[in-house]
């Protein structure tokens, strides 16, 4: 059991175009690249790069 061949991915592009249609699937890849840079901006947002770097200074702190 390997990865998806080169088949099975044309065939299932196939698959969405033959559902969405080829008008809709440009506003579906709009729609989901929106979404990705709201998550990122959320997750940015969110304060995790601050939290990481307090981690990191007192793991610093512990090694001296």
């Amino acid at each position: 059991m390997g990865w998806i061949g080169k088949g099975e991915v044309l065939i299932i592009l196939l698959v969405v175009l033959l559902l969405f249609g080829a008008k809709k699937i440009p506003e579906l890849a709009k729609g989901l690249g929106k979404g990705i840079r709201e998550f990122k901006k959320a997750v940015k947002d969110s304060g995790i790069e601050e939290t990481k770097a307090e981690i990191e200074s007192v793991i610093e702190k512990d090694d001296e």
